[in-house]
């Protein structure tokens, strides 16, 4: 047997002081995050559901999984991430039916929508990741696979999977140049990386990135969200109280013209409100990210007088004559309801990121979208292709706004760019099942 040089021994032994130092550190962060959200719960309504959501765990664990299944577990971190997964999901319970299904969610706003999700066998939240909780979790569970969605890091779960021997994938992962991985102070993170089994990218540049710090367990495999969108334009639902406010979709010579606001924050209302009192031959459906009474409130006051909510038309039909403004006060429907526009604000952009600008994009309509879209590769080249537009203020919008409306041959110019960009992109979901599961 050969023997390890100096260099070799002093390298095992850096590392398990590293782990000595790191892990205690790390657990103990975690601990004290989860003692903020128990405080937290008594003001905030998100921290009050996630406190609430730990408590059932174990009892929702206890009553779902049963020592003869044979599971895979398939975490998101939030309805984004789920929404990427989803297609791999789908696919497992079709093409695996032996094979069962734990979805876990670590945010409410993930969990709370999608907590009946049929597809999955059980939906509870992720524990956190405290040595104790990691341990308990994979002992209840025993997954025969593990499969993170994009961006999910946590360092106790992929060190027991890794030392358990249990397969684990990350998934339509994107890295940057700025994340922690690749900086000097905190190179060190890149061993969590080695824990996973294969990472699939979405790019050539992640890939490339992750290979400066020697993590060579990865393969290029595209975008999952691309298969998702396309799947939900198939099943696409109609609406009838958009086909009653703006007309049967698809319908020739419909007047007048529809922009769509979709997940929309009130910094978005603030580029778009003056702009949309103001075009009185345009109606609007605006879809808010989250609402609540208030926010509800303050959306109507928007236009005054001029806009109805949708469960009002639910109510009465006729609440919506001599109304231009539709604010969608639910969920679930917005995916189908781009499918009734001729343009789509997608919101976020002004505050920490964009919403899914993809779900738009399949219909083959230009989307638009404010200045902080650079994590996401789809909406580099959607603008460098012209499929999409970026926002960067009041003024922006109403140009480009203005353009895309009137401007019939630049308008459908665009959206058929913006169409033939998502169908290029579909095979993702194909590509990892077969790595993961033939």
């Amino acid at each position: 047997m050969r023997r390890p040089s100096l260099k070799e021994v002093r390298g095992f032994l850096a590392e398990g002081v590293r782990q000595l130092v790191e892990m205690p550190l790390y657990s103990a962060g975690i601990a004290a995050y989860r003692c903020g959200v128990k405080v937290a719960a008594f003001n905030n309504p998100k921290a009050r559901l996630l406190d609430e959501g730990q408590k059932e765990i174990w009892g929702r664990l206890d009553r779902s999984i049963s020592p003869e299944d044979r599971y895979v577990w398939i975490h998101a971190a939030s309805l984004g991430e789920f929404e990427q997964g989803r297609p791999l999901i789908e696919k497992i319970k079709r093409e695996r039916p032996e094979l069962k299904v734990l979805l876990t969610f670590f945010s409410p706003s993930g969990y709370e929508v999608r907590k009946d999700y049929p597809g999955a066998d059980c939906v509870c939240y992720l524990p956190f990741d405290t040595p104790s909780q990691v341990k308990k979790f994979l002992y209840k569970v025993n997954p025969e696979i593990a499969v993170f969605v994009k961006y999910e890091f946590w360092r106790n779960y992929l060190h027991e999977l890794w030392r358990r021997q249990i397969p684990v994938y990350l998934i339509s992962a994107v890295f940057r140049a700025d994340q922690f991985f690749f900086k000097k102070r905190s190179a060190w993170y890149g061993q969590w990386l080695r824990w996973y089994t294969r990472i699939f990218v979405q790019d050539e540049n992640s890939r490339r990135l992750l290979e400066k710090i020697n993590v060579t367990n990865v393969e290029v495999a595209g975008d999952t969200r691309f298969d998702r969108v396309t799947d939900i334009m198939a099943g696409c639902r109609e609406i009838p109280e958009l086909d009653a406010f703006v007309g049967k979709r698809g319908s020739k010579g419909r007047a007048p013209l529809v922009m769509m606001f979709g997940s929309s924050w009130e910094a978005d209302e603030m580029v778009y409100s003056d702009w949309l009192r103001e075009r009185h031959n345009v109606k609007a459906v605006i879809a808010p990210h989250e609402f609540d009474a208030e926010r509800l409130r303050k959306l109507k006051d928007i236009v005054p007088g001029e806009t109805v909510l949708m469960s009002e038309l639910r109510e009465n039909p006729l609440a919506g004559e001599g109304k231009r403004v539709l604010i969608m006060d639910c969920f679930g429907l917005l995916s189908s309801a781009y499918a009734y526009a001729d343009v789509a604000y997608i919101g976020g952009g002004f505050g920490v990121s964009i919403h899914n600008i993809n779900e738009a994009a399949v219909y083959g309509i230009p989307v638009m979208f404010g200045p902080e879209n650079s994590k996401f590769i789809e909406a580099q080249e959607l603008k460098t292709l012209g499929g999409g537009i970026e926002i960067s203020g009041s003024d922006s919008f109403r140009r480009n706004a203005d353009r895309m409306l009137y401007d019939v041959t630049e308008r459908e110019q665009r959206g058929r760019w913006a169409g033939e960009y998502i169908h290029e992109k579909i095979g993702a979901t194909e590509k990892i099942f077969k790595k993961i599961f033939l």
